[in-house]
């Protein structure tokens, strides 16, 4: 099931939820009358997450007339993301719809969008002293907060009593992922008191497993792990097969990877599933109401979804609008009254 939205927004705002988002027929008409263009700058375009996202913005935005005419990859690299952002403030584009990788070094990048004449929209996060109506018309972000707490709360009944549990954390001025691992380390000391927790931090993807392998050196009585997002979780699923144990790990989204580790009965034990086309739905629809001077909340947010190996079949339904895949289905064994 999922959970309500915990989270408020980087000045304090109460979240508006993402279904409360809508467009009249008027404005759709007029949207669809003015023919907008859009361009959308992402962290990655490689991971289910970044494609599910992009569909659902580019879906939305095609249904107003509005054209997605560039998306930039920016591979996890601010530097890149930067130039690309002070290119696009120089560019045709009605709109820019971007994911900002760092809070600080991002922000000057960012407010030349808007200096520019263009709508900003920002995705999950906001960089450092920007403000909504001035700099950016609206962030569209999942409860990132409650997913941490999801992924903590999936986690506790596998670790035994006074165990110690690791945080493969990014290392980097992420706001989605900090607040993640805040809201996990608070669950857990509200929750389970009885447990230690120890962090590991990687700044690429790619350190994931050797992080992972280190922290198992160092902590060799290691019983439970969170990491911050699918991907760097299959890392630290290779490493702790590696190592010859079987320490229980949840994690956030619902990538195909986890997924099936999750349903085979692997060391994944539960993810907080993000709805990435939902939020990219919300996005577009934020993007056409900021683009017809409709000034949307400045804060909208959609809950995450609890999946255990009860639930992945249909919550991998939810996620990603397709059928799950045969590696979840197999696992899947019909119910019993």
């Amino acid at each position: 099931q999922g959970m309500a939205i915990t989270v408020l927004g980087p000045h304090g705002e109460r979240a508006v939820p993402a279904d409360q988002v809508r467009l009249s027929g008027g404005d759709a008409e007029a949207a669809r009358n003015r023919r907008f263009s859009v361009a959308v700058v992402l962290h990655t375009t490689a991971s289910d997450w970044a494609k599910q996202e992009l569909a659902g913005i580019v879906a939305t935005l095609g249904r107003y007339g509005a054209a997605v005419v560039e998306v930039v990859d920016c591979a996890f690299d601010i530097d890149r993301q930067v130039s690309e952002l002070l290119r696009l403030a120089g560019e045709p584009v009605d709109a820019v719809v971007s994911i900002p990788i760092g809070s600080s070094r991002a922000a000057d990048a960012h407010r030349a969008i808007a200096s520019a004449g263009k709508k900003l929209l920002l995705l999950d996060n906001v960089p450092t002293g920007m403000l909504p109506g001035k700099d950016y018309v609206s962030v569209i972000s999942t409860d990132n907060f409650g997913l941490g707490q999801i992924s903590a709360e999936l986690l506790a009944p596998h670790v035994p009593q006074g165990g110690k549990v690791g945080v493969l954390a990014y290392g980097v001025d992420f706001f989605a992922t900090h607040e993640r691992e805040i809201a996990f380390r608070k669950w857990m000391a509200d929750r389970r008191p009885d447990l230690s927790v120890v962090r590991g931090k990687f700044a690429d993807v790619t350190q994931a497993r050797t992080v992972t392998a280190a922290l198992l050196q160092d902590n060799p009585d290691l019983s439970g792990l969170f990491a911050v997002w699918d991907v760097p979780a299959t890392g630290a699923v290779a490493a702790i097969l590696e190592s010859g144990k079987t320490i229980p790990i949840t994690t956030i989204d619902l990538g195909n990877d986890v997924a099936a580790d999750l349903a085979n009965g692997g060391l994944i034990k539960g993810i907080a599933a993000q709805l990435p086309y939902d939020q990219g739905v919300a996005a577009g629809v934020a993007t056409i109401l900021g683009l017809l001077q409709r000034q949307p909340p400045p804060w909208i947010a959609l809950p995450g979804l609890s999946v255990t190996a009860d639930n992945v079949v249909e919550a991998y339904q939810v996620v990603w609008r397709a059928p799950a895949p045969a590696s979840l289905l197999r696992a899947r064994s019909p119910r019993k009254d």
